[in-house]
């Protein structure tokens, strides 16, 4: 029961995109570009899958997880517990990138 707690009280989180990191369509594709001032960090450019970008273009400081892991079922055939496994996983990835905060 605390894991169901604590996955609940994680969907019910709400996060935005950092301003430290823009994205981009580039040949259809989603990509993060994270702001930084020397050239090593451009080896830091995150390309993201269909998922991730849907995930990406719903973390406006509005949505809740909740709101994106609905989107995420509706859009594609994938389970509430798969889909909601990997929102989290991608939300932890993007918040140790620095390109999400929780508001």
């Amino acid at each position: 029961m605390a894991e169901t707690h604590a996955q609940s009280t994680a969907l019910a989180a709400v996060y935005k995109k950092s301003e430290s990191i823009i994205s981009r369509n580039i040949a259809g594709e989603a990509v993060l570009v994270p702001l930084r001032r020397n050239a090593a960090d451009l080896d830091n450019i995150y390309a993201l899958n269909e998922t991730a970008a849907l995930v990406w273009e719903s973390l406006d400081g509005v949505n809740t997880l909740q709101n994106v892991l609905a989107r995420l079922t509706t859009e594609f055939e994938v389970g509430e517990a798969e889909a909601e496994k990997d929102l989290l996983e991608l939300i932890a990835q993007l918040e140790s990138l620095g390109a999400v905060i929780k508001v």
